[in-house]
């Protein structure tokens, strides 16, 4: 699956989103312009563009007539993009980007969804941003469905900002509640840096999620630049294009890693804690093994292996179970043979697929309540042996 990061350098913005992926995807540019003039009745333009620093793409659209600056109800927005000629992701995306948006302004005005009209999110260029901005999420995504998404930390700005509704702060109190959730810096630099069109469209992909582990290959990377002129900064944003290589090994998953020492805890109490962190839903196995510290202190050294999904609760557990109070996390990739699991004369028996041949290996705790050494020898080994019939 594909995956979208984007960089706010300079903000985020309706247009900037949508000239960062056609600087990334220019043979959609053809389609994806005609699209959006269709729907939102003024020119769009891909330019080239340039400052002292960076050179990448602007998306442009021509001023829209005074006429349609009027108010615009979001269930005309919605029934002009039901019926427009567009392929049914970008029509999915754009109904998405601005259902997000309509969900925001009604819990800001105290009034229902529906009953949303939009004021300068209503406007022909607005409407050419969204729709552009659908269409390109949608061929964004490969074969094998929608890509996701990240974004870096969000520039706030500050100030003030005129609106229909009045002089309001920045960021604006729709975009403010789209951001909920998001990472934001403060790098200095006032004015509005994230639009409510920008906003809501961060909103639709998930944006705030964290990236998906494991190692990607980087496809492609584009400039997409806004219309300000920021002191001292590029007011761009960054478009970067990744996909997960396709495993060669049906097997191969990403595990988590954690690990950390303990030299003040009593053995028996760490194998009783150790064994409370085996059992944590989606943790794999715990490693124990000696180590020597500071001052030649002998100390254990424990290593945790755990889904992804279950860092955070493995972590708690390391920390609730054991006296250790640091502990170090990564990602790392695992790989590990076919097997499958029989029973032989009720014995559990364990067939691996190997390089040179299977392999079979009876289960240990299977074959330890029997009485004497030869017994357990012989249970074992017919075991194996019809493990490996």
């Amino acid at each position: 699956m594909r995956h979208l990061h984007l960089d706010a350098i300079g903000g985020v913005a309706g247009d900037m989103v949508v000239a960062s992926l056609l600087d990334v995807m220019p043979a959609h540019a053809e389609a994806c312009l005609r699209a959006a003039e269709a729907v939102s009745g003024v020119a769009c333009r891909l330019l080239r563009h340039r400052d002292e620093v960076l050179s990448g793409a602007r998306f442009w659209v021509a001023d829209p007539e005074p006429q349609a600056q009027n108010h615009t109800p979001w269930s005309d927005i919605r029934a002009r993009l039901v019926e427009a000629d567009l392929p049914e992701g970008a029509r999915r995306h754009a109904i998405g980007i601005f259902a997000v948006l309509a969900v925001a302004e009604g819990r800001i005005h105290g009034i229902a969804p529906d009953e949303v009209a939009f004021h300068e999110v209503g406007a022909a260029d607005s409407i050419a941003d969204i729709v552009a901005a659908g269409w390109l999420i949608a061929a964004l995504a490969d074969a094998d469905g929608d890509a996701t998404c990240s974004v870096g930390a969000l520039p706030l700005g500050g100030g003030r900002v005129r609106t229909a509704h009045g002089i309001m702060p920045v960021p604006a109190p729709a975009t403010a509640l789209l951001l909920e959730g998001f990472a934001t810096i403060d790098d200095g630099v006032a004015g509005e840096r994230v639009t409510p069109t920008g906003a809501a469209i961060l909103r639709h992909l998930g944006a705030n999620a964290a990236p998906p582990p494991g190692a990607r290959k980087l496809l492609a990377s584009g400039i997409g630049f806004g219309t300000k002129t920021l002191p001292g900064l590029s007011n761009v944003l960054r478009a970067l294009v990744s996909e997960r290589g396709k495993a060669p090994d049906p097997t191969f998953r990403d595990l988590a890693v954690i690990a950390f020492e303990v030299d003040d805890q009593t053995p028996e109490d760490l194998a009783i804690g150790l064994d409370h962190i085996r059992r944590v839903a989606g943790v794999v196995d715990v490693i124990q093994m000696p180590a020597f510290g500071k001052k030649g202190r002998l100390l254990a050294h424990i290593q945790v292996l755990a889904e992804p999904a279950a860092l955070e609760a493995a972590v708690a557990a390391c920390f609730a179970e054991t006296t250790t109070i640091g502990l170090r996390t990564g990602l790392t990739s695992a790989r590990a043979l076919r097997r499958e699991i029989a029973t032989v004369a009720g014995v559990r028996v364990k067939r691996v697929e190997r390089p040179g041949g299977a392999t079979s290996k009876a289960e240990s705790d299977d074959v330890a309540a029997m009485p004497g050494h030869a017994a357990r020898q012989r249970a074992r080994a017919a075991a194996e042996r019809g493990g490996d019939e």
